[in-house]
């Protein structure tokens, strides 16, 4: 008997779970996902290459001369490392978690970056001039 009780309220109730692909549940604030990149922000300091766990972030070249960075999805951990130790912001973690992909080629992110020219020196202030009299 307990079991057609049971039967009848879960017959007529809505239904705990999703039809995923087709309904996808909306990711809480805070979770780990695929990363992001402002390539205005970034100086090519290397810390987020640096603080990687499983060396996942590979940068190409430092300071003003860097191009971009690489970051294997497959070997990230996702542990936000990157994204707290970066004194600028430029790289974060998303939402984002549908990550599967069926070639290997795939699971690499490449963020381009334009090299900036390195800042010129500030121009020495000019010595005063003596006025004779």
């Amino acid at each position: 008997m307990a079991m057609e009780r049971e039967l009848l309220k879960n017959a007529v109730s809505k239904p705990c779970t999703l039809i995923y692909p087709f309904e996808k549940r909306e990711m809480p604030k805070g979770s780990r996902g695929r990363h992001d990149y402002d390539e205005a922000k970034c100086t090519g300091c290397g810390m987020c290459s640096r603080v990687c766990p499983s060396f996942a972030i590979e940068l190409k070249g430092l300071g003003p001369k860097c191009e971009g960075l690489k970051i294997n999805l497959g070997a990230c951990l996702f542990c936000q490392q990157c994204e707290e130790s970066c004194p600028t912001g430029a790289i974060w973690l998303t939402t984002a978690y549908e990550l599967a992909v069926l070639n290997k080629a795939d699971e690499i992110l490449e963020f381009k970056r334009t090299p900036r020219a390195p800042a010129a020196p500030a121009a020495k202030p000019a010595a005063p001039v003596e006025v004779k009299k």
